[in-house]
């Protein structure tokens, strides 16, 4: 088959990056299509060895941040590729919504969703832009029509059009959800039926590298124990309840976050702001020492509110490192309270406070953790996403 993958936009490298990665290397010869992507960003040099290409507007999108408030272009952008030589077209689609290309009638669309958009439909997001006034008039104007738009390219695409055009632009002929969760929201959103198949995790990977670990340096007496947090330097993410309950703590546990800046968000001034000695910015690294990371840990934290998924959870499990996490979204389908780690129904500092007390009074067995973890291993996600196709073309 003659195969397209299309992707939001190439520049940070976060979880739905790491799936688009593992769908790269099943389909190698498959080009990416995307709105743009940025030369010399994280997610760019993963894809140096892709043929990447960018929509016409792509110039204007990658200055500073414009790709934010210029998404009400995202019907301009995707409507410009035509897709229609390809026998099959994944596209990996979140808040850029990654849909309505050109297609041609023997075309068919697979939409993995790691999301609908969070901000077409009321969900907490990185950036709260509707605090101000003139922003939340503008929001309202152009989210009414994007969502118009969304439902229309979320449909099945009306092939009896092809009676009458060689092309048409297309909606999906099958959704796969990410979790659960999201799967209730393609089902509400866009009345639309889906399968989910978890995103990938290097589990086998993450457990191989981590394994000399626990005999060495994670016993290491002389290092203060630490929480750990992994996650994009936005709100949303429960980054500020976190600093604040493990401040309480300063004596005793100190807090590392991993992340980089994103959009237009301040929550790293405001990180910096909070600490007291104990919270330590960590920046971007590389695989390797985030494995490091987390073995080390005392704990792993994950305290977004309504998480699509949430796949460090999973990378913590797979290291032997148990969870503090939001009873909610994603997680609540891959931690097991009181056997892989702890929800909390609430990101107070007296429930996160009550939380890291019964925490401490927990004896985590390593390999429950691990056997959690492969629950959502690459190669599960492989077979499964091969069947999947298999199945439908």
């Amino acid at each position: 088959m003659k195969i397209a993958l299309v992707h939001d936009y190439i520049k940070e490298y976060g979880g739905a990056e790491r799936v688009l990665r593992v769908l790269a290397d099943l389909y190698p010869k498959a080009p990416i299509y995307t709105a743009f992507s940025v030369k010399g960003s994280t997610a760019k040099k993963e894809f140096g060895d892709r043929k990447i290409i960018e929509s016409w507007l792509a110039p204007i999108l990658k200055i500073g941040k414009l790709y934010s408030p210029l998404r009400f272009l995202t019907p301009l952008i995707w409507r410009s590729f035509d897709l229609s030589s390809y026998d099959l077209v994944i596209t990996s689609c979140s808040w850029y919504i990654t849909r309505g290309f050109r297609v041609g009638p023997k075309t068919k669309v697979i939409a993995y969703c790691h999301t609908p958009p969070r901000w077409l439909y009321g969900y907490q997001t990185s950036v709260g832009f509707t605090k101000y006034w003139p922003v939340k008039i503008y929001s309202a104007i152009i989210g009414h029509f994007m969502r118009m738009y969304d439902w229309r390219v979320s449909q099945k695409p009306d092939r009896e059009q092809f009676k009458f055009k060689t092309k048409i632009r297309g909606g999906v002929d099958y959704f796969i959800a990410n979790s659960e969760n999201v799967k209730k929201r393609i089902k509400k959103f866009y009345s639309r039926d889906s399968v989910v198949i978890y995103p990938s995790v290097d589990v086998e990977g993450i457990i191989k590298s981590t394994s000399i670990l626990y005999s060495n340096e994670a016993q290491d007496e002389n290092m203060q124990p630490y929480f750990l947090v992994v996650s994009r330097l936005v709100g949303a993410k429960g980054l500020e309840e976190a600093a604040k309950v493990i401040k309480q703590f300063k004596s005793k546990y100190k807090l590392k976050i991993v992340g980089e800046a994103h959009g237009f968000s301040d929550i790293e001034k405001r990180l910096k702001k909070l600490s007291g000695g104990n919270i330590e910015l960590l920046g971007r690294v590389s695989d390797e020492e985030l494995y490091k990371l987390y073995v080390r840990a005392k704990g792993f934290i994950a305290l977004a509110h309504d998480e699509d998924f949430g796949m460090t959870v999973v990378e913590s499990q797979a290291a032997g490192t148990p969870v503090i996490a939001f009873n909610g979204g994603g997680f609540k389908e891959s931690v097991i309270d009181g056997a892989t780690g702890i929800l909390v129904d609430d990101k107070d500092e007296e429930t996160l406070k009550k939380a890291i007390e019964r925490f401490d009074g927990i004896k985590w067995d390593k390999n429950k953790l691990q056997d959690q973890a492969k629950k959502f291993s690459k190669e599960r996600f492989v077979k499964e996403f091969k069947k999947f196709v298999a199945s439908r073309m």
